[in-house]
């Protein structure tokens, strides 16, 4: 290893690339992973692609309440 390093011609972030996607880790209930695993698998999608349905038609009616 050097003593110094010169960083002169650095250039900052160069190599920095921003996340599209935050992927937020969520743990379920073992019946609830179940029951939505097992529509998932009925309809050929993902877990995440029921969930997400289901949580946006909660938002919805959420809204609509205005809860």
């Amino acid at each position: 290893m050097k003593k110094e390093y010169d960083f002169s011609k650095a250039e900052q972030g160069k190599f920095y690339r921003p996340l599209e996607k935050l992927e937020v880790p969520v743990y379920l209930d073992k019946e609830i992973k179940a029951f939505f695993s097992k529509k998932a698998a009925a309809k050929k999608t993902g877990l995440e692609k029921i969930v997400n349905a289901v949580l946006r038609k909660e938002m919805e009616m959420l809204k609509e309440i205005g809860a």
